[in-house]
């Protein structure tokens, strides 16, 4: 979707009008900087998409420093964006509920649905073969609907939906047959309840270091603050924190505070 000079939202979106199998919705931006803020911005994007929860949900952009950031509502355009030559946003899930199957919208949950794809086809939700192929299975329910051994084989080949999937085509078929009858909504319920029981679902790891100077990576959660190894993403603890000071800099945040005993 882009932004036309009037400020009203035009129908670009990439794929079809559902967005069935990409989450990333981009939105080229050619509004008048100084006298728009971040959130009327955001209000427009979820207006047109008729969306009623949308605090779960947030818009990031390519920083000028190359890594992405997400829109703040409270602060004008201008004030963020200093660069508009390709500027795009990413409408992605910001926040993650311990359960999303429990969403009041059939929408909301759609698009939550839609982002455990994106996470799984590009490697950020990891997970074993069996939950990979069971995911795969219930997307391919929503998709083409029952089981037929020709168009899931040949849908299968044309379309990567985890990464090394043409080593679980067996088990993902295996599954399809199960979910006879199924309906789309219903195998995005499914997906998500899979979904939510997953170590790394709604995990965004960020880079930083503690107070030793070594390196690890953040992630927040519904139940706390992971940190997380570097190379491995193995959580090393779960954090339930009590915020001391927090400051920040144009490259740096630095967060002091202490640890809650969850005993």
């Amino acid at each position: 979707m882009s932004v036309s000079h009037n400020g009203k939202l035009s129908s670009e979106c990439c794929g079809n009008e559902r967005l069935k199998h990409n989450l990333l919705i981009i939105f080229a931006l050619t509004v008048h900087f100084q006298i728009v803020l971040g959130g009327e911005f955001y209000n427009r994007v979820c207006g047109h998409l008729k969306l009623l929860e949308k605090e779960y949900f947030g818009l990031e952009f390519r920083h000028h420093s190359g890594t992405y950031v997400w829109l703040e509502l409270l602060k004008p355009l201008a004030k963020q964006i200093k660069y508009t030559n390709d500027l795009f946003f990413r409408f992605i899930v910001k926040f993650f509920p311990p359960d999303p199957g429990q969403l009041k919208r059939g929408l909301t949950r759609y698009l939550f649905a839609l982002q455990i794809k994106q996470d799984l086809s590009n490697g950020s939700l990891t997970c074993n073969d069996n939950s990979a192929a069971l995911l795969v299975s219930h997307i391919l329910q929503s998709e083409l609907g029952d089981y037929d051994d020709e168009l899931d084989c040949h849908h299968l080949e044309l379309k990567q939906y985890v990464p090394n999937q043409e080593y679980l085509d067996h088990k993902i078929i295996k599954f399809h047959k199960r979910h006879r009858g199924v309906s789309p909504a219903d195998s995005d319920i499914h997906l998500l309840e899979v979904a939510r029981k997953l170590d790394m679902y709604g995990i965004r790891p960020h880079p930083a270091h503690d107070g030793e100077g070594m390196r690890i990576n953040l992630a927040v959660t519904h139940s706390g603050v992971l940190v997380f190894q570097v190379h491995t993403l193995t959580c090393l603890s779960l954090l339930l924190l009590v915020v001391t000071l927090f400051c920040f800099s144009i490259l740096n945040y630095l967060c002091t505070c202490y640890a809650i005993d969850n005993m």
